[in-house]
């Protein structure tokens, strides 16, 4: 069991700046599955990308807007209110952004992956 004061925030070096992560269970490197939570501000964005397997993303408190495709469209984009959840394909192009502080909870078999759509968008190259 663990409550949210257990918690332990971190920076993301694979995503825009702002984005904080809390490992729940891992490792996200290796074969075996993992729980994340990842929490965004307000008017933050994802550039689209996408990831080498499955995701299932569970929003917890906020709106995380979610799209399809290979150009941030904000009118292309579904809002995913707290409490329901989305499944991705691997390799399924896709962004995000959000109007308020958003927590969304990741779980899926590793290793994780992330691949920008546009490599100057990868925040890990500036």
């Amino acid at each position: 069991m663990i409550s949210p004061a257990d918690l332990k925030w971190t920076d993301v070096p694979s995503l825009p700046p702002g984005a904080k992560i809390t490992v729940i269970e891992g490792p996200m490197s290796e074969a075996v599955p993992f729980t994340v939570r990842i929490k965004v501000p307000a008017d933050y964005r994802i550039p689209p990308h996408w990831h080498p397997a499955v995701e299932r993303v569970t929003v917890l408190s906020g709106t995380f807007h979610m799209g399809l495709g290979d150009k941030l469209d904000p009118q292309k984009s579904m809002p995913v209110a707290a409490g329901s959840m989305m499944i991705l394909q691997a390799k399924t192009p896709h962004f995000a952004w959000t109007r308020e502080e958003t927590v969304v909870q990741l779980h899926r078999t590793g290793p994780w992956g992330i691949t920008y759509v546009n490599p100057a968008d990868d925040p890990r190259a500036k």
